[in-house]
């Protein structure tokens, strides 16, 4: 029987089960943990966030900015600390960041908010389950009470219905406040879930996910309708200082994005811009975001336009940002550092946090853009790019 990893039943967050999980592993593997077992936080304020704590994962963390936001909750300019192992990253995000400064910044909006959990519920058949579907909303309120008793910050906004064969599907849509708020949604729908079985007949069972809530997935769903926050940030950039900064032409940019376009239809993309998971996934690993909802907040619609002027207006709108400023691995000790370095620790924080993401993002993709028609794309790589 192989050898169980140490635990501690009574108080396994300590730096004695550390030291002694990194020996156990050590001895078994024949690693040493000199760097994983460096570290300066404290491992009782990991429970909740990790199991088995041995240490931390070291990424590089490097500085973007001036990065200037006009947002209804981010204004004026900021230092965004992004963590990644991938050169020439921060380089592209800072050269984006000073273009949207000199264009006026970027103006980010938050458009939606919105955090789901998806039962089924199965019937005899198709009418018994339609007619389900009209209770359902004729019974809204009731069914919101109920979830609301499980939250003091989660409120069901709406619940959206999709029919299929003797099938029922509820998309309960929820405000989380400064939350993510995937357990917080699903504690919630599990109390209104056992309610509605208590106080309709008829029901043969149901499940808590049906899938359509699509946790850690893409889906078109999501894309169409929000999860998380939904944000939109634009910039017009006048053609002169494109072509003074950037070395290409308002012109050729827009022209270029209409090719994209029809490259991303074909491939299937569910994101018709550049790599808005590089900037997400850096923000997320510093700021202590769930990495794994990268999955669902990469998908992005970018839109491109040239005024009478010849200027280039540019977008991206992010349907699914999944964030928090509170719970998860906002309260690590090296992330609150971050959140504080944005202003974004505290309550009433996460709209703020996702307009500087917003920004963040759209610094990113019209750098790329233009670094790949330029020329500079393959030649920065080579230079940044090479752990030598």
């Amino acid at each position: 029987m192989a050898d169980r990893i140490p635990r501690d039943k009574t108080d396994d967050y300590s730096e004695e089960m550390a030291r002694q999980r990194r020996e156990f592993v050590s001895a078994k593997t024949s690693t040493p943990l000199d760097h994983i077992g460096h570290y300066s936080v404290d491992p009782a304020t990991t429970a909740g966030n990790v199991e088995n704590f041995i240490g931390v994962a070291q990424v590089p963390m490097g500085l973007v900015g001036p990065l200037l936001v006009n947002g209804e909750h981010a204004s004026g300019d900021f230092y965004m600390p992004m963590a990644t192992s991938e050169g020439t990253l921060i380089a592209s995000y800072n050269r984006g960041a000073r273009l949207l400064r000199e264009s006026g910044g970027a103006k980010v909006t938050v458009v939606d908010d919105a955090m789901q959990r998806a039962p089924v519920f199965i019937f005899e058949d198709a009418r018994q389950a339609r007619d389900f579907g009209v209770w359902v909303e004729e019974n809204f309120d009731q069914i919101a009470a109920q979830a609301e008793t499980t939250t003091s910050s989660g409120k069901l906004r709406n619940i959206q219905q999709f029919a299929a064969a003797r099938m029922r599907y509820l998309r309960f849509n929820y405000t989380t406040g400064d939350a993510a708020g995937q357990n917080m949604v699903g504690k919630a729908t599990f109390v209104a879930c056992e309610w509605i079985v208590a106080n309709y007949p008829g029901i043969e069972r149901y499940m808590l996910s049906g899938a359509m809530d699509t946790d850690k997935k893409h889906s078109f769903l999501n894309t169409l309708h929000t999860r998380g926050k939904r944000v939109i940030a634009e910039v017009t950039i006048p053609n002169e200082l494109l072509q003074k900064s950037m070395n290409i032409s308002a012109e050729a940019l827009y022209k270029a994005r209409s090719i994209s376009q029809v490259g991303s239809f074909m491939a299937g993309s569910h994101n018709t811009g550049a790599h808005s998971a590089n900037g997400i996934t850096a923000a997320f690993i510093a700021t202590g975001q769930d990495v794994a909802n990268v999955a669902e907040s990469s998908a992005a619609v970018v839109y491109a336009d040239l005024d009478a002027e010849g200027n280039y207006y540019l977008s991206i709108t992010i349907p699914s940002l999944i964030i928090a400023t509170f719970g998860g691995g906002t309260g690590l000790a090296t992330q609150q550092e971050c959140l504080k370095m944005i202003g974004c620790d505290g309550a009433g924080k996460v709209h703020k946090l996702a307009e500087i993401i917003g920004a963040t993002v759209l610094a990113g993709e019209v750098s790329l853009m233009s670094a790949v028609l330029a020329g500079d794309w393959v030649t920065s790589h080579d230079a940044l790019g090479r752990n030598r």
